[in-house]
């Protein structure tokens, strides 16, 4: 077997219907093209979407819950203890919503070499008092420079310096919504209640935009130290322990652990966010799949337009198999036209689904919604391409596989005799 024969017979052959050629090649660049370019725009917005939610999002969250007593004074009862006892109109439990021992639980989690930080919260329901009427709101206190670290808290701050919380006592950055309704300017400063009766003025340093309008009409956040002193509370007051892992798919069976270990209530991310997951794989999935069908597409194609070639090349082949060509080697030189044509389509696909990419990265995307995000998002990730070019080249490898098949099996005594 001579391969620098057959490769130049295959070239020959290309060449000689080379419009067909281009047609073939035209057809595997265009899927390659829009394959890349879809799943990089599908995963870029799957992104986006993430950073809203899950990004901002403890991947373990410990509290307390008020919930009604699992166990009732009956229970207790050894006259009726083991006794099957109805109860209505169960209370909630006479206990506050503070976490105790918070310091030495965030100890012990920053220890824990599955953890990358810790980052403590209090979160207060407050009203925001514009003259004589009061706005429901949720006040979170933060520890800043934690928050930042671990939670990118200044990608959302869109007006103002999230360190101002630290620096600027009773200070308060308030949700662009809340902002809007209460026409508050940076600088400004607002009156907030307590359900108590607590009233305290903050001055507002900045707004802050997640992307959830009706999130921002409530939210806004202050240092710790001065949700503290709104609430009247000691220094060690903390409702929530924020935990992030290096490795978030661990998160259920760590919140499992912390439960039964701290005796808090532990709500891991995936339970939290699991509608929003779920949305995020069928969008992916949905674009794969278009992708590939594409590239499916492109390989019928190719299979027309080579069965097309072997039978207008009967004479070729017959000459070809004559002069002592085996059938495998008939067999090699048609999948080498189809892997040509897949090789070269897929790498000009790869290159043209960059570029649209980067085209799709510069196209402006404005909205109230998103003040962060500037352009539409594309994820250039390296897989995508790796991908799409193995693709390529294994649908145009089957697709050539059938028909050099078919040529392999001409009898040119047949043929010849026919002529």
């Amino acid at each position: 077997m001579n391969f620098k024969l057959i490769k130049d017979i295959s070239i020959s052959l290309l060449l000689a219907r080379w419009k067909q050629t281009l047609v073939a090649a035209i057809g595997v660049t265009f899927s390659i093209t829009m394959f890349i370019a879809l799943l990089s725009f599908m995963s870029g917005l799957n992104t986006m979407l993430d950073s809203l939610i899950i990004n901002r999002t403890a991947h373990v969250r410990l509290y307390n819950e008020i919930q009604p007593s699992k166990q009732q004074p009956i229970d207790l009862s050894k006259q009726f203890g083991k006794d099957h006892n109805f109860i209505r109109s169960v209370k909630p439990k006479d206990e506050r919503l503070e976490i105790y021992n918070a310091g030495a639980i965030m100890n012990a989690l920053k220890s824990d070499t599955r953890v990358s930080g810790t980052a403590p919260k209090i979160t207060a329901q407050v009203f925001y008092n514009i003259g004589t009427i009061d706005l429901t709101g949720v006040i979170n206190g933060i520890d800043v420079e934690a928050e930042n670290k671990l939670f990118t808290f200044n990608d959302y701050v869109t007006t103002g310096n999230y360190i101002d919380l630290k620096n600027v006592p009773n200070s308060i950055i308030l949700g662009k919504a809340a902002a809007d309704k209460m026409l508050a300017k940076i600088g400004d400063v607002i009156q907030v209640t307590t359900p108590r009766g607590e009233r305290m003025p903050l001055k507002v340093v900045g707004y802050f935009q997640s992307g959830l309008q009706e999130l921002d009409k409530v939210q806004s956040y202050t240092s710790i130290n001065t949700a503290q002193k709104l609430l009247g509370v000691s220094g060690s007051y903390i409702t929530d322990i924020q935990v992030k892992l290096k490795d978030i798919n661990i998160a259920p069976q760590l919140a499992k652990e912390y439960r039964q270990l701290f005796n808090l209530e532990a709500l891991d991310i995936q339970t939290a966010n699991s509608q929003f997951e779920t949305g995020s794989f069928i969008r992916t999935l949905i674009s794969y799949a278009v992708g590939i069908t594409l590239l499916i597409v492109a390989g019928f194609g190719i299979y027309n337009i080579l069965n097309m070639m072997i039978y207008e090349k009967m004479d070729s082949i017959a000459i070809l198999k004559a002069t002592g060509f085996s059938g495998a080697d008939v067999n090699r030189i048609f999948l080498t036209i189809a892997l040509s044509i897949g090789v070269f389509g897929g790498i000009l696909g790869l290159i043209f689904g960059f570029g649209v990419s980067a085209l799709i990265d510069q196209v402006p995307f404005v909205t109230a919604s998103l003040p962060t995000i500037k352009t539409y998002p594309v994820d250039y990730n390296p897989k995508f391409y790796i991908i799409g070019i193995l693709f390529s080249i294994v649908t145009t490898y089957f697709a050539g596989y059938f028909p050099s098949r078919k040529a392999s099996k001409i009898d040119p005594v047949i043929i010849i005799r026919g002529k």
